[in-house]
């Protein structure tokens, strides 16, 4: 693949560049140090940018790239001028590429920190809300079910992991910049909930109805928390209404993203009958 744009080309896994990238990737201080975080892929790149997030650098292997034709050449075409483009070596880019599937290109990114005020609501909006999650996987695949639901907001209370994990990134395949996620206390989300007349209910197996007997057409939050621990007392105490998923097995409870996905697609179902 040709460029247009002069290029800084980088041979070694030593390159001052390279040792920061590998920094943003493995540390969330030097994230919020730097305000950066990384993005891998092109597909991921290209929902960032549609989100309006701004590129800082580029990393890319041309001899990756040269596979892909007319969506990479589409993508640098998109790119801001004020992008830095660095040329990397095969060598380089097996060893700052998470997994082969990259598709050549990784870039750092200025982080955006979203607050409850800057969420956009529906008419009858429809939110999940994470307590204390820790798995960055876990809050990544939520994030797909939330997008393939058009769910208004993911909201993060008292996270344990940091919105732009490269883990999360990944497993969000890109969901990340397509849904709003707020991080944010959990004192602070349920005021704004309450404040905006949207209906708490709480996953958990003590004192709830099923899931499929509660009325999720108006205004929803469906709030889940840890796997091991459950929820807080403040939630439950918050709550509108307390709700479970049967489980019929010997074992009591689900990933907190399969969990995620089944009550999502039932608020879906109610909104669509």
């Amino acid at each position: 693949m040709q460029m247009t744009t002069t290029d800084n080309t980088i041979t070694s896994g030593q390159n001052p560049k390279i040792k920061r990238l590998l920094a943003l990737q493995q540390k969330s201080s030097e994230r919020r140090k730097e305000g950066l975080f990384v993005v891998e892929g092109r597909r991921e790149l290209q929902h960032c940018l549609d989100a309006g997030y701004e590129i800082d650098s580029v990393f890319y292997c041309p001899s990756v790239l040269n596979d892909q034709g007319d969506d990479v050449t589409m993508l640098f075409r998109q790119l801001p001028a004020t992008t830095r483009l660095f040329e990397v070596s095969m060598d380089v880019y097996e060893k700052i590429a998470y997994r082969g599937s990259t598709e050549g290109m990784l870039a750092e990114v200025k982080t955006r920190q979203l607050s409850l005020t800057d969420l956009q609501l529906s008419a009858s909006p429809l939110i999940i809300v994470l307590e204390s999650v820790e798995k960055p996987g876990n809050l990544g695949a939520v994030l797909r079910s939330a997008d393939a639901a058009q769910a208004d907001a993911v909201i993060v209370c008292d996270p344990k992991t940091d919105l732009y994990n490269p883990n999360l990134i990944r497993s969000s395949i890109g969901a990340i910049f397509t849904v709003p996620c707020v991080a944010c206390s959990s004192d602070s989300c349920i005021e704004y909930l309450q404040q905006h007349g949207i209906q708490i209910l709480t996953a958990q197996l003590q004192d709830s109805h099923l899931y499929y007997d509660t009325d999720m057409r108006r205004a929803t939050a469906i709030v889940m928390g840890t796997e091991s621990t459950g929820l807080t007392d403040k939630w439950r105490q918050a709550a509108t209404a307390h709700i479970r998923i049967p489980m019929l097995g010997r074992l009591d409870s689900l990933n907190v993203s399969v969990s995620a996905a089944i009550l999502l697609f039932e608020a879906v179902r109610q909104r669509n009958i």
